[in-house]
């Protein structure tokens, strides 16, 4: 696996590929989801390269982006493993050389949801993820159904930019008790890990969005939203300092 840092090295190996190229965008702490939207890029493509970039310009919390898990070494031992042909892992110098005077934005639903409760997030979203499909120019990318307001949102910028590659939207996966795989569950106390599985149980069986929040602070949950959009149910909550997003089918 080759291990590229600058976008000059992302580039030269790009341009040596002959078969089709699938992407998977990642911030690392990696785990079996990412995981499967590997396989299902294997699947589909001559080539799979991963990306690590935790992106500065998506956080509106700074202790959040402080916080946030870097564990490099094992995710680039993950990707070995599981057969990525490149790793792109550059850092945040090199994406914003030029400093961040442009940006790509949107101007409804990245305004709702996530995007009322974390201002400038999805246009920090949307900028960096423009940034590497015009580095990378992948013919595929991938990316989880957990997330499911940032997938439509990426999905409505490549279509309306006439950006010419597909995004493949990937079923979440879950843990056995339910609860969607996240690099964040590793900040939970193992009493608020117990309770986090209870997020997607009360989302199911609820008749509606306003007993979903009735039962779910009831359960000791802090909640950002519970609203029903695009055939989902989708949810953002708090226990204690982590910050948890899923969504079901309704």
């Amino acid at each position: 696996m080759k291990v590229l840092r600058t976008i000059a090295e992302m580039r030269l190996w790009r341009r040596a590929l002959s078969g089709t190229l699938g992407f998977v965008p990642t911030m690392g702490a990696l785990h079996e989801g990412h995981g499967s939207l590997v396989e299902t890029s294997k699947q589909h493509n001559g080539a799979t390269v991963v990306s690590i970039f935790v992106n500065p310009t998506q956080f509106n919390n700074q202790d959040d982006l402080k916080n946030y898990p870097r564990t490099e070494e094992r995710d680039l031992l993950l990707l070995q493993d599981w057969g990525v042909d490149a790793a792109f892992v550059p850092r945040a110098s090199e994406i914003y050389a030029g400093g961040c005077n442009y940006e790509v934005g949107e101007k409804n639903h990245s305004l709702i949801l996530c995007g009322a409760h974390r201002p400038g997030h999805f246009t920090g979203v949307l900028t960096v993820v423009a940034k590497l499909f015009n580095i990378v120019q992948p013919e595929r990318a991938y990316f989880g159904e957990k997330d499911f307001q940032q997938l439509k949102l990426i999905s409505a910028m490549v279509e309306a930019l006439n950006m010419p590659l597909e995004i493949v939207a990937c079923p979440t996966i879950r843990e056995a008790d339910g609860l969607a795989k996240s690099s964040r569950n590793v900040r939970l106390t193992p009493a608020e890990r117990e309770l986090a599985a209870r997020l997607p149980q009360i989302l199911k069986r609820s008749a509606d969005p306003a007993t979903a929040r009735m039962e779910l602070q009831r359960a000791g949950f802090k909640l950002d939203y519970v609203e029903d959009l695009w055939g989902r149910r989708l949810a953002a909550v708090h226990l204690g300092n982590v910050r948890l997003i899923d969504n079901v089918e309704i």
